[in-house]
């Protein structure tokens, strides 16, 4: 059983309760361009991708750059408008990371906002300088496709087996699946744990805090010198 040195966190939907956000400014850039609403099931299966893949999926109409950058343009707006007061983290996530730099483990993020967009939020919570390493879509490539993930363990030194990605959308898991990378799922973000489950993560959870514990618990396990563990 490997001891994981680097644990990975998408952004939206897994650290930070924004999902809601998202697709209420989704719809409202959606009306702005006059293209048809879409249910809050279809726009929560693309939150992950970057923003332009996102906008393809949902409308692949939009065939002409010049439409997807309109409504990229007024997507961020909106977005920007509802995040007057920034979106919460989630129960126990303060907490939980504090918990985890005392114990030794690297921290990175791997999310599907844009560079400045997630600049904002780090600066918002006094996070700029608190992860090892941070990647967004706009600087690489966008999930599923592995190169994010890749590019972070590369930066940190750590071997796949090393890392363990913690995401709340198939694209998160999908790509640790890609880069060789241990996943755990958390449903209480854009996707439900049953659709996840068939990514094979090492862990499925409602609450951020579960994460906490069964780390925890390998570790005492591996104290122990449990070499056949299973969560």
């Amino acid at each position: 059983m490997p001891d994981y040195q680097l644990l990975i966190f998408d952004w939206d939907g897994t650290l930070v309760d924004s999902i809601g956000r998202i697709v209420d400014a989704m719809r409202l850039a959606a009306a702005e361009c006059e293209l048809p609403s879409l249910g809050d099931a279809a726009i929560k299966g693309i939150i992950g991708l970057g923003l332009p893949e996102a906008i393809r999926a949902l409308y692949p109409e939009l065939v002409e750059s010049v439409r997807v950058e309109r409504f990229r343009r007024l997507y961020s707006e909106h977005y920007l408008a509802l995040e007057a007061e920034p979106s919460a983290l989630f129960a126990g996530v303060a907490e939980s990371l504090e918990e985890f730099r005392t114990a030794g483990y690297r921290l990175a993020v791997a999310t599907g906002k844009g560079r400045h967009g997630l600049e904002r939020v780090l600066a918002g919570q006094g996070w700029l300088d608190y992860f090892d390493i941070t990647r967004c879509a706009d600087e690489t490539a966008s999930k599923p496709d592995p190169m994010m993930l890749r590019e972070i363990l590369a930066d940190c030194q750590v071997a796949p087996e090393r890392a363990l990605m913690i995401g709340d959308s198939s694209f998160d898991l999908e790509m640790a699946r890609r880069a060789g990378v241990d996943s755990v799922a958390v449903g209480y973000g854009a996707q439900s744990l049953d659709s996840l489950r068939a990514y094979g993560p090492r862990l499925a959870i409602e609450h951020f805090t579960e994460l906490r514990a069964w780390l925890e618990l390998r570790a005492s396990e591996s104290l122990l010198g449990v070499s056949d563990y299973v969560g």
